[in-house]
């Protein structure tokens, strides 16, 4: 057993270090979250989420109570400045079962994830407290930190006071946004490009109407827009709650000042919405960067979020990135202290993720470039490029599809798992349908299958395929589960049911699963290993001593009979 204080130091309580925080707690890890910020700093930054993020939140357990709250299924779309339609991006498919748009109020997010977090009482968050050094040895890191009164996030510097604590934690993970305090003392740099260009954020929220509600002051602005404007390039945002965001691109004569006025404010929101049905919650000139830290970890300290990169807004995947990030590791986090993975499996934990960040960050950059033209001949010749691409066969579905935006597979070689053939599924994120348990009700898969690893038969039990391996996969505690295509489920005699104590048993009703992978050459029979995270660790038909090794190899584990903790190591 542990004898550190806390399994893991979180520092940072944003939209990741909330997400590493919940995954953590749920996957039964003590943890210890540092804020610097007595109070929570109530202003949205992130507006938007896709179904990858909502499939994590669903695994952290708290999807259901945040998607609640949310703007679902706009359309989002480009058009020029009379509002001509350019591109309109629109989805209703649901491979994940979440929906593929969805804007949200960062603030309401954060106080519910907050909220939500309360429900473990192995994890403990202090706010006002900042962390002031570090020193990690082979056992731990100790963690040393001071209250805080804050930045004020105008500020500089916050101001700390003489008292300081000392803790000790298994690992420590820097959630602390681009002015990381942990990225800074390991000394990492970040490589990218700081953009001069600058832009002006309006938030927004409707008076109250009458009836205790908000005002129909954004009715006509149903959808997210870009607007292609030369002269003005504009990005107006839907938000729930009766908020709403706009974005005015300044050009290089502009002045700052003049831009943050509220006369200024008031004459550019005026050109979209009634400026007196409104209030106005911040207005603030801002520009942005597109940079990746050199690297993610260094022994037990570890970066997420944008403490290891940091994406621009236009395609609004920042906070996705970070979330993407704590499912990751959190996984990564509990096999070392759970399950007696080794530390070298953290290593995948930037090979995988990097080039997924920085393909997000490429795309964010190629939107920014292609919204922003403000000369009126390049937009011209952008507004024909749009044109020819969307009545060429076969680019026009891709573009409408957004099929442009990185896919959740990793690079071959550099994820944890068998490697992948031409066809192969591995270190690709699995569907996730609606199936049918043996009672007949609906559920998702990943509520069905849990939050562990799985190890999934394809119309057989994957128990008896394991065989005398299923000692070794005990070891990460998977669950076990056979799906049936539609309509194949067994009708045998009575008893087969005890036999089939302890398998879950789900039928794919609509073939989303079963037929994704037939596609990839995957066939009845086969067993399916899935990672906690519910990319595809690998495939076997027959012969599954290979998917065995592979874990035992990869995870590092201790030879069979050695065992780590099985108990969370409970805070002094």
């Amino acid at each position: 057993m542990s004898t550190n204080q806390y399994d893991v130091v979180v520092v940072g309580l944003g939209p990741t270090g909330l997400t590493m925080a919940t995954l953590l707690g749920r996957r039964g890890l003590s943890v210890l979250v540092l804020e610097r910020e007595p109070e929570f700093y109530g202003m949205a930054r992130a507006v938007y989420t896709d179904d990858e993020a909502l499939r994590v939140f669903q695994t952290a357990g708290v999807a259901d109570e945040i998607h609640a709250d949310m703007n679902v299924d706009s359309a989002v779309q480009w058009v020029k400045a009379d509002g001509t339609l350019l591109v309109q991006f629109r989805e209703s498919q649901r491979p994940l079962s979440w929906p593929v748009t969805n804007f949200l109020y960062q603030p309401s997010l954060e106080n519910r994830l907050e909220e939500l977090l309360a429900r473990y009482p192995h994890v403990e968050v202090r706010r006002g407290r900042e962390v002031v050094s570090f020193e990690q040895d082979d056992d731990g890191v100790t963690v040393v930190h001071a209250g805080s009164t804050g930045s004020g996030y105008g500020k500089r510097e916050a101001v700390l006071d003489e008292a300081t604590e000392s803790v000790r934690a298994s690992f420590l993970i820097g959630a602390d946004g681009g002015r990381s305090v942990v990225r800074t003392q390991l000394g990492t740099d970040m490589t990218g490009k700081s953009y001069p260009e600058r832009w002006l954020v309006i938030d927004l929220e409707a008076k109250d109407a009458p009836d205790g509600g908000h005002s129909d002051a954004f009715r006509h602005l149903p959808y997210f827009d870009f607007v292609c404007d030369p002269d003005l390039p504009t990005v107006s945002c839907p938000q729930p709650g009766g908020h709403h965001r706009f974005e005015f691109a300044l050009k290089d004569e502009d002045d700052k000042d003049e831009f943050e006025s509220d006369e200024t404010v008031r004459r550019l929101m005026a050109r979209y919405v009634d400026p007196d049905e409104v209030v106005v919650i911040r207005q603030l000139v801002y520009t942005f960067n597109a940079v990746v830290a050199d690297r993610w970890r260094e022994g037990r300290v570890l970066l997420a979020g944008d403490a290891a990169h940091m994406t621009p807004q236009f395609i609004g995947q920042g906070m996705n990135a970070g979330v993407r990030d704590s499912d990751n590791l959190s996984w990564k986090l509990e096999a070392i202290v759970k399950h007696g993975a080794d530390l070298a499996i953290l290593d995948s934990y930037e090979s995988e993720r990097r080039p997924h960040a920085k393909a997000m960050i490429d795309l964010s950059v190629f939107n920014k470039s292609l919204v922003s033209v403000k000369s009126p001949a390049k937009a011209r010749a952008r507004d024909a490029a749009l044109w020819t691409a969307l009545r060429t066969p076969g680019i026009a579905g891709w573009v409408r599809r957004a099929g442009m935006k990185p896919k959740p597979r990793y690079r071959k070689g550099a994820y944890l798992g068998l490697p992948r053939n031409v066809r192969g599924v591995e270190g690709t994120l699995s569907p996730q349908p609606m199936v049918r348990r043996y009672d007949g009700r609906p559920v998702r898969l990943d509520d069905a299958i849990g939050i562990g690893w799985s190890v999934i038969g394809i119309g057989v039990d994957p128990r008896e395929a394991l065989g005398a391996d299923l000692d070794t996969w005990a070891r990460v505690e998977p669950s076990y589960v056979t799906i049936y295509d539609f309509g194949t489920r067994p009708q045998g005699a009575v008893g087969d049911g005890r036999r089939r104590a302890g398998l879950v048993d789900l039928e794919d009703t609509s073939g989303a699963f079963v037929g994704w992978l037939r596609r990839h050459g995957v066939r009845e029979g086969s067993v399916v290993v899935l990672r906690p995270d519910k990319f595809v660790f690998g495939t076997a038909r027959g012969n599954t001593g290979e998917l065995t090794r592979a874990l035992v190899a990869q995870l590092g584990l201790a030879p069979a009979g050695t065992h780590a903790a099985d108990t969370i190591a409970q805070p002094a």
